[in-house]
């Protein structure tokens, strides 16, 4: 087994127990919210962490003992509020560095590089192996992973740059790398092709949102070439229903593939993305609860056993964070 970082600090792997593999806590553009405070949805500090404290702790108390953050920059990272969220729930947190853009990357990175105005080495490496060895933002909390993403607008010189700079800190650490795809454009086939390009260990990565597309011959290419398929958009029902998910999960798992899957449902405790109650109207059951109420059970009615969600659940988190 091995160490892994959270926000209360290192646990063994083999502790983790039950993992949603894909879950923010807040997301938010701290500029927006001090500059137009009454756009979407107001936010009040000390309501939102008692918010979160109260779903993080219905959520402990259905089993579930881990969440990994993949809140990074662009959706609005700032740990000391997780830090005191979790002072007052015993979950474990697990939190990541990266950069979440589907385009171009912050201006801070538009003239300092390899090749640019200030040439230099890839900057964005150093701060991320700071966040993974050293803490982020000048706390003892270090993340545990890497995130990055790419989307409809392809592999964007932004974006690839990016995900170049996660495989490189990744071959530095050896930190095991979550990446935001879009299956209906087939993205993961260009992340596996670029990640390892840099040498990256697919087993270490996890496509995102591969539960939002029912391609199983797509899915199935994914799992052959190394990488774990985040099952982790349940509650999203917008984008592909509850029956269409499950279902797919459901085959995976009778093909064999359960030492390839993760669960979770990308949900928050808030997101200022939308007017307050939008969400909750447009996916009723995107919430951290889900999974426990409704999906196991499912899942469990249709033929996948007990070994099988414990692979899903336990196995397949703790292998991808072990060294």
């Amino acid at each position: 087994m091995s160490e892994v970082h959270t926000v209360r600090g290192p646990v063994d792997s083999s502790s983790l127990g039950r993992v949603l593999m894909h879950e923010h806590v807040f997301v938010l553009d701290a500029e927006m919210q001090q500059n137009y405070p009454d756009y979407l949805d107001r936010w009040d500090e000390g309501e939102r962490v008692a918010d979160a404290v109260h779903k993080l702790t219905e959520l402990k108390a259905r089993g579930i003992d881990t969440i990994v953050d993949p809140t990074v920059i662009g959706l609005g990272r700032y740990l000391p509020r997780i830090a005191t969220v979790n002072e007052q729930v015993d979950i474990n947190i697990v939190a990541a560095t990266g950069i979440y853009t589907y385009n171009d990357l912050p201006f801070q990175f538009h003239y300092n590089g390899p090749g640019l105005l200030v040439d230099t080495p890839e900057p964005m490496v150093e701060l991320f192996l700071r966040d993974l060895r050293e803490g982020i933002a000048g706390t003892a909390i270090r993340a545990a992973f890497l995130k990055c993403a790419i989307e409809a607008p392809g592999l964007t010189a932004g974006v690839e740059r990016v995900m170049r700079a996660v495989g490189q800190a990744h071959q530095e650490t050896g930190a095991p790398i979550t990446v935001h795809t879009n299956p209906h454009t087939q993205s993961g086939l260009v992340v596996q092709k670029v990640l390892g390009s840099e040498g990256v260990d697919l087993s270490k990565v996890v496509l995102g949102h591969c539960g939002d597309t029912t391609d199983l011959d797509h899915l199935c290419a994914l799992a052959d070439a190394g990488s774990l398929l985040g099952m982790d958009r349940f509650g999203l029902d917008v984008l592909l229903p509850f029956e269409e998910r499950v279902g797919t999960v459901v085959e995976l798992a009778r093909r064999g593939y359960a030492e390839k899957m993760v669960l979770s449902h990308d949900a928050a405790c808030f997101i200022d993305w939308f007017e307050a109650g939008a969400k909750e109207q447009m996916v009723p059951h995107w919430n951290y609860n889900h999974i426990s109420d409704d999906v196991i059970p499912a899942l469990l009615d249709r033929g996948v056993t007990e070994e099988q969600l414990h692979t899903m659940l336990v196995d397949n988190p703790r292998r991808y964070f072990a060294s």
